[in-house]
């Protein structure tokens, strides 16, 4: 069974929690995803993740460029980058090291002994590749559910008027396009907040 190991779990669950709070900040367009600072207390409080686990994760994360921190009163942790442009594949390989299924994959920080030996020297590299590219394809705000105000305002009916000034934006009434996509860009980060 191919499975990650639980810290590399506990990252994305505290990743996630973090992108989830940064929501508006990470749709404007200034081109990073830092957003609110937050403690490792905070981020155990919120996650769930026992505080000792969650200090550790959080320097791991912050050396592996995924997390910028600052020191000093009202200094924590942040999103380095918007949550789109993290992948789980940089997740994984801050916490786990190099994606190698086996120690005769390309670039695996193992060696085997029977590599002179075995037929599969070098075989896994197909196998181990495919894994990689569809991790680099989801990225972290692929693996977020939608904020829980979001949720409470869908059910209270603002799914449908989504819906209905979408489709409007896409029937043909093209000479107010512009005011309109904008109109719908600030009615959803209205249901962001």
């Amino acid at each position: 069974m191919i499975r990650l190991n639980k810290m590399t779990d506990y990252a994305v669950v505290m990743l996630g929690h973090m992108a989830n709070d940064n929501v508006i900040d990470d749709h404007n367009d200034s081109g990073n995803g830092t957003g609110k600072m937050v403690t490792a207390a905070q981020m155990a409080h919120g996650s769930g993740v026992p505080l000792p686990t969650a200090s550790k994760l959080l320097k791991q994360l912050n050396k592996a460029g995924i997390l910028s921190s600052q020191r000093g009163a009202g200094g924590g942790y942040s999103l380095e980058r918007r949550s789109d442009d993290i992948t789980v594949a940089e997740i994984v390989v801050a916490l786990e090291g190099p994606i190698a299924l086996t120690a005769c994959i390309d670039g695996a920080d193992t060696t085997c002994e029977s590599i002179p030996l075995c037929a599969m020297s070098g075989r896994w590299n197909k196998v181990n590749r495919a894994i990689q590219v569809a991790l680099e394809e989801v990225s972290l705000a692929d693996m977020m559910p939608p904020p829980p105000a979001f949720k409470s305002v869908l059910n209270a009916g603002a799914k449908s008027a989504s819906i209905e000034l979408s489709s409007k934006l896409s029937s043909g009434e093209q000479n107010a396009d512009t005011t309109k996509k904008k109109q719908l860009k600030v009615y959803r980060n209205e249901l962001h907040r």
